[in-house]
């Protein structure tokens, strides 16, 4: 329990270690969708503070580790055009597409480049009006206001070589895919709690009631993550199955309407393609028809559909994400598969679970 001591609080973390060993009389197996919490787990060896009955499990916590090969390969196409500038998030460059990746691409002479935030492609393509901006977004709910804000300034500013190639995807329809699944065995959920502070909690009653699954929406430190399962046992060894907020220093049931108001002027849900999981029926977020001028996906040719089949094989990214498969025993996990030759993009993203393991469990020496 080396860890423990790393903790902001090991008294409260044993505390709650203990509540949950009191209170487990059957195994039960929880789920959290974030990459955020993932890292917090592997990082603080949160599992073996946990009875042996309760198994963590990490579900599709990772919006980049979910954008399908098809988008990739429309986005590096967009970048290898001429004149054209591609914009996005430092952890998209190295997720592999069908027909190569964002890094590759910048080899081979496009203007790929990272931003901190999607004003930044705003400004740049009012700077430069000679060539065509544009922004490829990626995201849960979590980023969509900004990139709605970066819409609507571009709008504002009568813009016309800015666009934007919008890849968000949308945390409830996923979660109820997931559950419908024959053979689910999630039986608790920790949901994502920056997703919750953006959108409120609405969504979320009706599938814990449709699934009978306790969903307790959890902050990112260890002591959030471990009061996540503490509830989500509590409930579960109760027979309730209800929605609750443990991350309430940043979560209302309303979310932020500001934010909220942003997202829903500019996109629209639509059924959308997930890595590994398949189309999830209004799992994504698509431009608004008022917003068509700004849409990359129209404003450029798309690039030929790729197949979810031309992955490498070996990867098992889909049961990753599923969480039918933990990172440590997938039989590629820090062989054939690392950071540096990586099979898949959980392995690639910042926030993708088989990263996470990779890089705390070398502290143990595996």
């Amino acid at each position: 329990m080396k860890y423990v001591d790393e903790l902001r609080d090991p008294r409260l973390a044993r505390a709650l270690a203990a509540r949950i060993a009191r209170r487990t009389s059957r195994p039960w197996t929880i789920m959290e969708v974030c990459g955020g919490q993932t890292h917090t787990i592997a990082r603080y060896a949160i599992e073996r503070l946990l009875p042996s009955s309760i198994t963590l499990v990490h579900g599709p916590g990772c919006p980049v580790c979910v954008t399908p090969m098809s988008v990739l390969d429309h986005a590096r196409s967009i970048a290898l055009g001429e004149g054209v500038t591609l914009w996005t998030y430092g952890d998209m460059l190295r997720v592999p597409g069908a027909r190569g990746d964002l890094l590759s691409a910048r080899a081979d002479g496009a203007d790929v480049r990272i931003l901190l935030t999607p004003v930044d492609a705003v400004r740049a393509a009012a700077a430069d009006p000679e060539r065509q901006h544009v922004f490829f977004s990626v995201g849960f709910e979590t980023t969509a206001p900004a990139a709605a804000a970066a819409a609507q300034l571009a709008s504002a500013m009568k813009l016309r070589n800015f666009s934007m190639l919008a890849a968000h995807v949308r945390v409830p329809p996923v979660l109820d895919a997931l559950f419908s699944e024959p053979g689910c065995a999630i039986n608790g959920l920790l949901a994502a709690g920056h997703v919750c502070t953006v959108m409120g909690t609405d969504e979320y009653p009706p599938i814990a009631e449709r699934y009978r699954v306790p969903i307790v929406v959890t902050g990112f430190e260890p002591i959030d993550v471990l009061e996540g399962v503490a509830r989500c046992v509590d409930q579960l060894e109760d027979g309730r199955s209800s929605v609750e907020i443990q991350y309430t220093r940043a979560v209302r049931p309303d979310g932020s309407p500001l934010a909220r108001s942003a997202v829903e002027a500019v996109f629209e849900a639509r059924d959308r393609p997930w890595r590994g999981l398949g189309v999830v029926p209004m799992g994504g977020l698509a431009m608004r028809e008022s917003f068509s001028e700004f849409d990359a996906a129209r404003r450029f040719p798309r690039a030929p559909e790729a197949s979810e089949d031309e992955a490498p094989t070996r990867c098992r990214a889909g049961e990753v994400l599923r969480g039918r498969l933990r990172p440590l025993d997938c039989p590629e996990f820090g062989r054939a598969c690392t950071p540096e030759t990586p099979l898949g993009a959980p392995m690639v993203s910042t926030e993708g679970a088989c990263a996470a393991y990779f890089a705390h469990r070398r502290r143990d020496g595996a």
